[in-house]
């Protein structure tokens, strides 16, 4: 961002002449990113649908990205603009790895990412708002953590769970529901698939699992031994197994899930 500011600003997204308009720009819109910490890492999640107004823009779109080895940001708002400052994101942290010999701390990846939110401002004030949520593994404190957004870049840790996006008041109200301290890590993406679910239930932008296209919610966990995204077996096993525990209680479980 340093080198495009210098050189050809006009490049970095935040700093791209829109034309005049007269009202919000119509763009694919995504939603809704879930994050659960638990002891031995953070699970980072969410749904496939990307919307335009009222309109299904994209029903498999990518929302959860690695940053780097310990990290991973999941998009909501805006895509095309999410899209691009997450592989701007992405590059920044490797340079910084190749030219320091050394990967930057989560706390000063969360910082960075906040930077490269605050310059975009301008397109979010006509609409084009990004707001991620970035998730990963502090090796130096050897635990999981999650770091919130708003769309002036202000930055906030959240702790044990977090939600953006338009699904997100569901999802949070589900995940406050069924955590607890001492969450596996195969509960905690029990958990995570279950408040999208419980999110695509309330919110019509929020896409639930698709069994008949084969569409599920990207699923990833972040330990120790680095970023690993669940294979579409594994999501779709998740997801069958909340299909089938609703279709008997359609209203949800009256017992805890986990």
């Amino acid at each position: 961002m340093d080198f495009l500011s210098a050189h050809q600003p006009e490049m970095l997204p935040g700093n791209r002449q829109l034309p005049p308009t007269q009202g919000v720009i119509e763009a694919p819109h995504g939603t809704t990113i879930v994050g659960v910490t638990f002891p031995g890492g953070v699970v980072l999640a969410g749904d496939r649908r990307a919307t335009m107004g009222n309109v299904i823009a994209q029903r498999d779109i990518e929302k959860v990205f690695p940053a780097d080895e310990y990290s991973a940001v999941g998009i909501a708002g805006t895509a095309g603009l999410a899209v691009e400052m997450v592989k701007l994101f992405q590059l920044e942290l490797e340079h910084f790895e190749k030219v320091e010999g050394a990967q930057l701390s989560l706390e000063g990846k969360a910082n960075r990412l906040s930077t490269m939110i605050r310059s975009n401002l301008g397109m979010a004030m006509q609409g084009l708002a990004v707001v991620p949520l970035f998730a990963g593994y502090d090796v130096d404190r050897g635990r999981g953590r999650i770091f919130s957004y708003d769309v002036t870049g202000g930055r906030s840790e959240e702790h044990n769970f977090a939600a953006t996006g338009s699904g997100s008041v569901f999802a949070r109200g589900a995940m406050k529901k069924f955590f607890h301290d001492g969450l596996s890590e195969a509960e905690a993406t029990m958990l995570v698939v279950q408040a999208l679910y419980d999110a695509a239930d309330d919110d019509s932008a929020t896409g639930g699992p698709d069994v008949a296209r084969r569409i599920y919610p990207i699923v990833t966990v972040i330990t120790e031994d680095g970023f690993r995204r669940l294979t579409d077996e594994e999501s779709s096993e998740i997801a069958r197994s909340i299909l089938e525990r609703r279709l008997e209680q359609p209203d949800g479980p009256r017992a805890a899930l986990l």
